[in-house]
């Protein structure tokens, strides 16, 4: 074999190579676009549940529908990628079906949402620690469990739009919703789908939902409201203050529930915090006469905690504002006064009493002269 014959065989040898990795990558690594994966199974149970008249009786005398629509799963982030139905119906693997065990719609849902551990154990968990477990292990059978919130065959991305998560818990909590849509943040949400407003879950959390009633929420509170407020990027987009937080952190009530936090987060202090006098839900701009904060209501926001303030107690508040020339020019010069007065005269008492020190040893020294 001649040495140009060699050369020839492992060029040939090693295009071949090249074009079977190509071959076995086409294979093996979908295109961005392409189509999800074909649901055979899908299609198999959809021949059955796919009749919108099918339904079943259950013992404790309810109607269940069977009926699932071929839009909520094409729709689903889970038929998307491939997951299908015995994913969760794992009990279910052939025709006839086993026979139902399930007395009501509630106790087949209780049952068939610990499925979604298996593939969200990190969120399940935290839903056990939440106020939505705590009712249910307290017998509240109504309690939210995973496929109230998401959905079971339509279950699609939580934030789409924004604004479906506060619809989500109205189901339950109708009334605290319809007050938040009136709210400057409802308000904003659900007329424009604001995506800087907060949200229910922005403030409550989203698996892990706390008791807002307790001491350690209260005094965690102003640091929630700090997580948009003091965001000065974000509040100059809506030309607010960026300073609310910082101000109030070196006010009396700051300071005071400050020091409950470090030091006895469990319990409850009275010391105003950012909800007692913006409101909860009904959180509404300065500017709106419904507004707590608003200078026609202000002094009877005080009155709730302060019953003897007077009219004088809300024209000494300057809000959460740095005092400024522009906004308050007698407090700006009386600030300026005393910033410059109070260390003259703490200077002027240092150097009198440094002569008052060197006349002293002076004196001491010319006594003791013979």
């Amino acid at each position: 074999m001649t040495p140009r014959t060699t050369h020839r065989q492992v060029f040939w040898l090693i295009a071949a190579g090249m074009l079977a990795l190509l071959i076995s990558v086409s294979l093996f690594v979908s295109p961005v676009n392409a189509k999800p994966p074909v649901q055979e199974t899908e299609k198999y149970c959809l021949s059955c549940h796919g009749n919108e008249s099918l339904s079943m009786t259950l013992p404790g005398g309810e109607t269940l529908s069977l009926y699932i629509a071929q839009d909520d799963l094409s729709h689903s982030v889970h038929s998307s990628v491939g997951i299908e139905c015995e994913a969760c119906h794992n009990n279910i693997s052939e025709y006839p079906h086993p026979e139902n065990k399930f007395q009501t719609k509630r106790e087949l849902s209780l049952a068939y949402y610990q499925t979604c551990e298996k593939c969200h154990s990190a969120n399940y968990e935290k839903a056990q620690d939440s106020m939505h477990a705590q009712a249910a292990a307290a017998g509240n059978e109504n309690a939210p469990v995973c496929t109230d919130c998401h959905g079971a065959h339509d279950v699609r991305p939580s934030d789409e739009p924004r604004s479906l998560i506060s619809v989500t818990c109205e189901q339950c909590h109708a009334q605290i919703v319809e007050t938040y849509r009136q709210s400057v943040h409802g308000a904003a949400l659900m007329a424009e789908e604001n995506p800087d407003v907060p949200v229910c879950t922005t403030c409550h959390g989203v698996h892990n939902i706390q008791d807002p009633r307790t001491s350690q929420f209260r005094v965690a509170e102003p640091e929630l409201c700090a997580g948009c407020h003091a965001n000065k990027e974000l509040m100059d987009k809506y030309g607010l203050s960026a300073d609310v937080y910082s101000i109030y952190k070196r006010s009396w009530h700051g300071v005071d529930v400050s020091v409950y936090k470090a030091k006895w987060p469990t319990i409850w202090h009275d010391s105003a915090v950012c909800s007692d006098c913006h409101g909860i839900h009904d959180i509404r701009s300065t500017g709106d006469p419904a507004s707590m904060v608003n200078k026609e209501n202000l002094l009877s926001t005080c009155q709730k905690c302060h019953p003897t303030a007077g009219p004088n107690w809300v024209d000494a508040w300057t809000g959460h504002n740095e005092i400024s020339l522009e906004r308050t020019p007698f407090l700006f010069y009386v600030e300026k006064f005393y910033g410059s007065f109070t260390p003259f005269i703490l200077w002027a008492c240092v150097i009198y009493v440094i002569l008052q020190i060197v006349r002293a040893t002076v004196d001491r020294v010319r006594s003791n002269r013979p």
